[in-house]
């Protein structure tokens, strides 16, 4: 008797065939997964490459004016 499923590695395209078509969801989420860390050394020299650059971080503290501070006065700060 044969086996309906194949086995991974006994032919690996013809398992990919067959998970492919017969159960898609875990196929295609393990295509999408395995695609994150090939993306992550792909993407950022090819954006570099092309022009983009990173924009500038946002500051994170108030710039401190130069020279001395006004004294303030009643409400009319």
């Amino acid at each position: 008797m044969v086996n309906p499923t194949p086995r991974f590695w006994a032919g690996p395209l013809r398992y990919l065939h067959w998970s492919a078509r017969e159960k898609p969801a875990f196929f295609y989420s393990v295509v999408l997964g395995a695609s994150g860390p090939l993306m992550l050394l792909t993407v950022p020299p090819t954006m570099k490459r092309l022009g983009y650059e990173r924009a500038k971080p946002i500051p994170m503290t108030y710039p401190i004016p130069q020279g001395p501070r006004k004294t303030l006065t009643g409400y009319d700060d």
